[in-house]
């Protein structure tokens, strides 16, 4: 049976799952979680928690699934280190470099790639096993086909969201909320935007960005068919009474492998739902994804104080144990206990006495040893064996069955022997100095003109079908003696691989021998195709041990994430040849809906839309492959006039990203940048370079 997940934001919370059948929980402590505002574990609290689970046979997921800065990366270890030592069952991790280092530090405790990591592939799925990853939480985007594709192929488990919110960007691909308030969702700060108001070219009343709750309750069979391990429900935000409600309705399916009632499904929906439920993604239907938060239930008091009751007013969850009891004359009475995972327990009372009236008997013992209950136990298997005329008082018997309960108890709290190591060392720093190359990255067959051509940048960057079915315009910056890259989208599935694959074969017979990529499930098609790989910001490299990753992983360079602030960049080991993005509307969302559709009411990907929210501020919307969309941020960034400070920072390439641009501002802003004119865009930002993220 497939194996229930469900969500932990507080002490109470792990009550409500495990009493209403959970099999494993996850929850976050410290700030390296990716609900940091959750309340989260104190040392103690985390401990008591470990214990409450193991004693009740349900595992504890821990969640270091944030980025890391090379400063935090130690306090970062020594939280695994305490999950470890305690006896959590997992790690959560989004991090590339903290998962190399984990793995080295301790590596007893299984890792599971988080869905922050982005993994919409097998490849994907198979590069993060090779990472050690033991289990992949796969991108909630994903329908039943792509799943069981995945399910039945990699080597590792496979873990599905079934229910709650669903981002509107595919995760650890959100900047919207760093770009807008400094709050991180790749650091578990996310304020949430796609929950926000926006306009689409009307009134300022709609939520374009919103989408249902997901709700798969009568796919369960389906999902199991596909081979996926575990199912798992979001929420460590809301309250332990919805935890606890979803989590019983959900177990009851899996166990009685069956679809919801009405009744079940219209409690799911009154305990928390967005304008009803969607399985869009999994159905491969998204015409109809979008709600908002309805108006709470005048009755949500009456049922969550039902749920609570119910949940912390005694013991539910029950441990199956085996019981064998025997007093013999001149002998002191013993006892055995044992469960199903291998825990074993003795306890010894007094020799009995000679009977003066009627002796104990067997059938007594047994009886009295089936009181068990208050405890977490139930009793499977009872045995006993009494000599005939002998006396053993009730109180006797008791305390054998307490003593035994008390040490079976221990030792099924009491945490596996785990080994940890020292950090590793830093990897080597090959930082450039000197005059990094220039970059330009194009996003239109527009933007490819002579004029930016014969300003002879080192390499040119383009969209691979752009550069594919525009080649001619590539050839002016050859003659400059520009290398292309072929950029990849973020987002390929195993069903657009092919598509990709030929467009890769087409350009590597042109001469382009390299690809830009954000994502590792977009490697091994790359180099299938015979190109080296350089690494985009998707690829979230936030410490110099993620640079080493990649590193280790083939890549010809990286690029720093543009949520760190120059002085961290500056301060990065660089073993790897690294890249900043200094100018551009930065790609904040990146969708499998498509707004440009909803703006116009058609399919019109050639136009690209605007979202503007109530601040005024106008975000582009631009088609990307497989009738995706990507946000770009209302502002550009610009650090021309920063130039020794970028200097300074040890790059190898500096980056004008341009998007929605003319042809002519392109060449005007790459004047500006190589100094030859003082020309500034309007609606400038200086991006996070300087601010920083929380």
């Amino acid at each position: 049976m497939m194996e229930l997940l469900s969500p932990a934001g507080s002490p109470e919370a792990v009550i409500a799952a495990v009493q209403n059948g959970a099999d494993a929980v996850y929850l976050g402590f410290g700030d390296f979680n990716a609900r940091r505002s959750a309340h989260n574990f104190t040392p103690d609290e985390f401990e008591k928690a470990v214990r409450y689970c193991r004693l009740r046979n349900c595992k504890v997921y821990v969640t270091l699934n944030t980025l890391v800065n090379d400063r935090e990366m130690t306090a970062a270890v020594n939280a695994a280190r305490m999950a470890s030592e305690k006896g959590a069952d997992a790690i959560l991790v989004q991090d590339f470099g903290l998962a190399k280092v984990l793995r080295r530090t301790v590596p007893d405790i299984p890792l599971h790639a988080s869905t922050q990591m982005s993994i919409h592939n097998l490849a994907g799925a198979e590069a993060a096993a090779q990472l050690g990853m033991t289990r992949i939480v796969l991108a909630r985007e994903l329908s039943l086909e792509e799943i069981r594709f995945i399910s039945k192929h990699c080597s590792a488990e496979t873990e599905v969201f079934v229910h709650g919110a669903l981002c509107f960007c595919h995760s650890g691909q959100c900047y919207m909320s760093a770009m807008i308030g400094r709050r991180s969702g790749n650091r578990g700060m996310c304020a949430q935007p796609c929950r926000m108001q926006y306009s689409l070219g009307g009134r300022m009343d709609d939520y374009p960005l919103s989408l249902k709750d997901n709700c798969l309750a009568n796919r369960l069979q389906a999902l199991e068919e596909a081979g996926v391990a575990c199912v798992k429900i979001e929420g460590r935000m809301k309250r332990p009474e919805y935890t606890g409600i979803v989590t019983g309705v959900y177990s009851k399916l899996l166990k009685e492998k069956r679809n919801p009632t009405l009744d079940e499904m219209e409690l799911l929906a009154r305990t928390f739902s967005r304008q009803g439920f969607t399985q869009g993604y999994l159905d491969g239907d998204k015409s109809d994804m979008f709600g908002i938060k309805a108006e709470p239930d005048e009755e949500i008091d009456s049922l969550y104080a039902d749920a609570r009751k119910a949940y912390s007013t005694g013991e539910v969850r029950r441990v199956p144990i085996h019981f064998y009891s025997l007093v013999e004359k001149g002998e002191r009475a013993k006892a055995i206990a044992f469960d199903d995972d291998g825990n074993r327990a003795a306890a010894f009372g007094p020799v009995p006495e000679r009977a003066k009236r009627q002796g104990v008997t067997a059938n007594y013992i047994v009886e009295q040893m089936y009181k068990t209950g208050g405890t977490p136990f139930t009793v499977v298997e009872n045995q006993a064996k009494a000599d005939e005329g002998l006396f053993l008082p009730a109180a006797e018997i008791n305390e054998l069955r307490r003593k035994l309960i008390s040490e079976l108890s221990e030792k099924r709290m009491t945490p596996p022997q785990r080994r940890s190591f020292a950090m590793p060392v830093a990897p080597e720093d090959r930082g450039r100095r000197g005059e990094p190359e220039a970059i330009f990255q194009i996003t239109t067959a527009e933007q490819l003109t002579p004029e930016l051509a014969a300003l002879k940048p080192h390499f040119l960057y383009a969209p691979a079908a752009v550069m594919a079915e525009n080649y001619s315009g590539v050839l002016p910056f050859l003659t400059g003696g520009t290398t292309p890259v072929a950029v990849l989208p973020r987002v390929i599935t195993d069903d657009e691989t092919e598509e990709i694959f030929s467009t890769l074969e087409k350009l590597h017979e042109y001469g382009v021998n390299q690809a830009l990529i954000g994502n590792i499930g977009h490697v091994a098609l790359a180099k299938q195709a015979g190109m080296e790989v350089r690494g985009d910001f998707g690829l979230n490299a936030f410490n110099s041990q993620t640079l080493d990753v990649l590193r280790a992983a083939g890549f010809l360079s990286a690029t720093a994430s543009f949520e760190l602030r120059i002085q961290q960049i500056r301060d990065m080991q660089k073993p790897l040849d690294t890249e900043m993005i200094i100018y551009g509307r930065l790609p904040v969302m990146v969708s499998d809906q498509c707004i440009i559709r909803q703006s116009s009411g058609r399919c019109n990907c050639q136009v690209p839309g605007q979202l503007a929210d109530r601040t005024g501020s106008v975000f582009p919307v631009m088609k990307e492959f497989g009738c995706r969309n990507v946000i770009y941020n209302a502002h550009k960034l610009f650090l021309a006039d920063r130039r020794d400070e970028l200097l300074s920072a040890g790059l190898w390439g500096m980056r004008l990203l341009f998007t929605t641009e003319s042809a002519r501002e392109c060449v005007e802003v790459a004047k500006a940048y190589l100094g030859m004119t003082d020309y500034q865009p309007n609606m400038l930002t200086r991006g996070l370079y300087y601010r920083g993220v929380e």
